[in-house]
């Protein structure tokens, strides 16, 4: 016997109401390290989502989910069918799935869209969410007088060199992406200030009116409070597992140990 109208839209509002969390991570950083722990990282993921789906209202990736990505015309990088499944039940099932890129995965078209259903922001994100003002932001960039960094940032997104770039094989491509990833997080590690300049443009964009700052990029989590909001940095899943929760009134930082 088939349930009536009224029951089956109990269901479909129950299922909908007990929906109201927001969750957020970045700096997953999948296709770094080898086969075996690569598809470590995705299961670990995959169960992680396994586990909020059943409350989630919305989710946020900040930056830096694949260690590199480029999409071509027709190609994109192989591997991670599971977790592209779970993103598109997620999306089926009516959540939300924001994408903002990071400094890794930036070289996007519309497979994230067309074929996933996500949400893919190129620039950080201003979001208001249950009456409270988030700016979410990978977090690269900041540093002040990196004047290196920015002119490298602008050649790499620039449209003719992505052009250029789509020309070479795939493979050779990947190849020469891993080769930059490892340089860049080379030199990357030793600018122990970062933080330092992350927190104080937190500040800055609280005294502006944001409610929380988002952030993740440095692979450090941070929960810092200020009298006006709160500064969030997502660490990463490489060794943290970290992740951030709002209920609606407030933002939590968790460690994810399932």
């Amino acid at each position: 016997m088939k349930p009536s109208i009224s029951t089956r839209k109990r269901r479909s509002t129950s299922s909908t109401t007990s929906r109201y969390k927001t969750y957020f991570f970045s700096d997953v950083h999948l296709g770094l390290g080898t086969t075996e722990e690569d598809r470590q990282k995705e299961q670990r993921l995959i169960r992680f989502l396994d586990f909020i789906q059943k409350d989630a209202e919305q989710i946020f990736i900040v930056g830096d989910l694949f260690d590199y990505w480029f999409e071509y015309q027709t190609v994109v990088p192989k591997g991670y069918f599971r977790l592209f499944s779970k993103l598109t039940e997620l999306h089926e099932q009516g959540i939300r799935v924001f994408f903002t890129v990071g400094n890794h995965d930036f070289w996007m078209r519309g497979y994230f869209h067309d074929e996933l259903g996500m949400d893919v922001y190129t620039e950080p994100m201003e979001k208001e969410i249950h009456g409270k003002r988030f700016l979410i932001h990978h977090g690269d960039g900041l540093i002040k007088n990196d004047l290196g960094y920015k002119i490298l940032k602008k050649i790499l997104r620039a449209k003719i060199n992505v052009f250029l770039f789509a020309l070479i094989h795939p493979d050779i491509t990947g190849r020469l992406a891993r080769w930059s990833s490892r340089t860049s997080r080379q030199y990357s590690s030793n600018r122990t200030y970062e933080s330092n300049d992350m927190v104080q443009f937190a500040q800055e964009q609280i005294r502006a009116g944001f409610d929380f700052v988002i952030m993740g990029h440095n692979h450090v989590p941070a929960f810092q409070k200020f009298p006006t909001g709160t500064y969030v940095n997502l660490g990463d899943w490489i060794f943290e597992n970290t992740y951030a929760v709002f209920d609606g009134k407030r933002v939590t930082l968790k460690q994810w140990k399932g």
